[in-house]
């Protein structure tokens, strides 16, 4: 089975999920989309990623990675995603350190987000584009815009998300209830530290 290059077209809401981001793959020499659901956390990542200018305060799941895999000299060569079971999307990436090739097994949004943190390129197999790939032609000029405007705002919002002192202990109960429910660990345990500090 032959490999396509994707490229990252754009991040934009969810019209499916409440809570989730739709991540747009675009093949390199093509004029297919392969669109993939993926969690708040994962999207504001693969933003922040891709807006190389914002720094958020603390250094994300990812970057950490990343500096992990820098001090012990290993590579993320390229992104894999090479399997669609029931809607959901399975990558692997190909990863080396001393000349010696390994293959982990990742979330896509995970493998993406670490994709753009490496520059390794992201591929998938024909077949999986024949089977989940959409043809999506941007006409307008302003479409374009208004994907990368979505992209550098949701980069921002992570850096504005550890500042709860003007939420109330409803609503930060509530948000820790979404961000479970959407998988962003990182989100839930900043909201569950701040309501134990209001309950102390």
């Amino acid at each position: 089975m032959s490999l396509v290059r994707l490229n990252i077209k754009g991040i934009s809401y969810s019209q499916t999920q409440s809570g989730a981001y739709a991540l747009v793959l675009s093949e390199v020499d093509g004029e297919r989309t392969l669109p993939i659901i993926i969690g708040s956390f994962e999207a504001q990542s693969i933003a922040i990623a891709l807006e190389k200018e914002i720094k958020p305060p603390r250094p994300l799941t990812h970057d950490l990675f990343k500096s992990f895999s820098d001090r012990f000299h290993i590579i993320v060569k390229q992104v894999i995603i090479h399997k669609l079971v029931d809607g959901v999307f399975y990558s692997s990436l190909i990863c080396e350190r001393d000349k010696i090739e390994e293959i982990i097994d990742a979330r896509t949004s995970d493998a993406i987000a670490l994709a753009t943190r490496f520059n390794a390129p992201i591929f998938t197999y024909e077949n999986i584009l024949d089977k989940a790939g959409v043809f999506l032609k941007i006409k307008e000029e302003s479409e374009l815009t208004q994907a990368k405007i979505e992209i550098e705002e949701l980069a921002l919002d992570i850096t504005e998300s550890e500042s709860f002192e003007e939420v109330s202990l409803q609503e930060l109960n509530k948000q820790l209830n979404e961000a479970v429910a959407n998988e962003d660990y990182e989100l839930a345990a900043s909201l569950r530290d701040e309501i134990s500090k209001r309950q102390k």
